[in-house]
């Protein structure tokens, strides 16, 4: 059963695991460093559809599929799916997913969406609401562009602190305790807004989100970063991984080489044009799901703080001379099922 610890922090006391996982990426993710870890890249991002959106759909249809045929689960073993993107409505989550019958939860956390899907499934199992759950995410560049910003026709200019939206799509089952990933705590983001207009500078704008986030959890565990192996932003890129490092440091807190962030890892900033790295419900997702969740069930990563982080804004919200809230949710990721460094 979840036992709540300080303001915003729950301990998975039964310790549900990420019992599969699949991911799927495009043609760019493939040039990068971690083209080689997808269970499936696809040259063509059409994926054979007629549409960027329902070429979207299609990608939550593979990492799903890959998630359930890895573990040898069916659809109808899975009790509750947990899911968004970033369209209006989270059409690339809801078409992805209409046809497996499954009782579905639509999610909208922007960019952070991995993490809150991933979340409230550890919190269902942990205390007994579904024996499975899923989690997944995507995104898609081509279509984030046309709803957020120009279609690609419009050849409108990228500042240097924009951020390249992530063809791909990352799928959890998470189920009562097996092997790891082990599942160990989860603390659930407040919306920070420090009054970030412009829509090119994503990172600026989430990254106080994150920082906070940390801060809660920290406080809430009695733990300090030096206790985990990474802490593992998504995606704040390099302008937001830098400005969180700052906030950071004025609260007296070191990560002390321990961070990474998911729009760093997914991209080569120097041979890919993606100028401050990569973004979109896709990036954290499928980085989380091709690269890290593999290294903790081998035990090479042992404890991992997944704060993924999400820009809470709209068309109309930008166009009306909005700021930018941000958000971030954290689940502290294990290869034990001891917590290491929390009583």
């Amino acid at each position: 059963m979840a036992v709540k610890t300080g303001k915003y922090t729950y301990l998975l006391e039964n310790t549900p695991s990420v019992l599969s996982f699949g991911s799927v990426g495009s043609k760019k993710e493939s040039e990068g460093p971690l083209g080689q870890y997808f269970d499936v890249i696809n040259p063509d991002s059409t994926f054979g559809e007629s549409s960027w959106e329902k070429a979207e759909s299609k990608m939550v249809q593979i990492s799903v599929s890959q998630a359930l045929s890895k573990g040898n689960f069916e659809a109808d073993q899975i009790d509750m799916a947990f899911a968004g993107d970033l369209l209006n409505q989270c059409i690339g989550s809801v078409y992805g997913l209409r046809d497996l019958g499954i009782p579905f939860v639509g999610l909208y956390g922007a960019c952070s969406t991995m993490a809150e899907s991933l979340a409230l499934a550890a919190l269902f199992v942990d205390t007994a609401i579904a024996k499975k759950a899923l989690a997944v995410t995507s995104s898609h560049f081509c279509s984030a562009e046309r709803q957020f910003r120009f279609p690609l026709e419009y050849g409108g200019q990228r500042p240097p602190t924009a951020q390249w939206t992530v063809t791909g799509s990352g799928a959890c089952v998470v189920g009562e305790s097996g092997a790891a990933p082990y599942i160990r705590a989860v603390t659930i983001g407040c919306i920070e807004d420090l009054g970030i207009k412009d829509a090119n500078n994503m990172g600026a704008a989430m990254a106080p989100a994150a920082a906070k986030t940390i801060t809660r959890y920290l406080a809430d565990t009695h733990t300090r970063p030096e206790d985990y192996d990474m802490i593992l932003t998504g995606d704040l890129g390099q302008v937001g991984s830098a400005l969180l490092e700052q906030l950071l440091e004025q609260e007296k807190i070191h990560l002390q080489g321990r961070h990474q962030d998911c729009g760093l890892l997914i991209y080569d900033r120097q041979q890919q044009d993606v100028h401050a790295g990569g973004s979109g419900c896709g990036c954290a997702a499928s980085v989380l799901c091709s690269f890290i969740l593999p290294k903790i069930r081998k035990g090479t990563l042992g404890d991992v703080l997944f704060v993924a982080t999400g820009a809470l804004m709209s068309p109309t919200s930008s166009m009306q001379g909005e700021s930018i809230p941000g958000i971030a949710h954290l689940v502290h990721l294990s290869s034990s099922r001891r917590r290491k460094g929390v009583e």
